[in-house]
C-alpha cells in the first residue's frame, strides 16, 4: 500500500455505487419505458443502462466527497 492509497475506502466508495444503482432503478421503475428516437428509427432504453447511469453517478459523488471533505 502506498503513501496516497490509506485514504481510500473500498466499502464507502460501493456504497455510494450502490445507492445510485438504487437510484437509477427507481428511476427508471418511476419513467417506465424510455426511447431515443431521430432519423426515422427509435431505440429502446431498458433499465440496465440507467441503473449503470445512477453508479456512475453514485461514484462521481463519491469522488467529489473525497475532493472536498478529505
Amino acid at each position: 500500500m502506498t503513501e496516497g492509497d490509506k485514504d481510500n475506502n473500498p466499502a464507502e466508495a460501493a456504497a455510494f455505487a450502490a445507492s445510485g444503482a438504487a437510484a437509477g432503478a427507481g428511476v427508471a421503475a418511476t419513467v417506465g419505458g424510455m426511447g431515443l428516437a431521430f432519423g426515422g428509427t427509435a431505440i429502446a432504453i431498458t433499465a440496465a443502462p440507467v441503473v449503470a447511469a445512477g453508479a456512475i453517478v453514485g461514484l462521481a459523488a463519491y469522488g467529489l466527497k473525497k475532493a472536498f471533505f478529505k
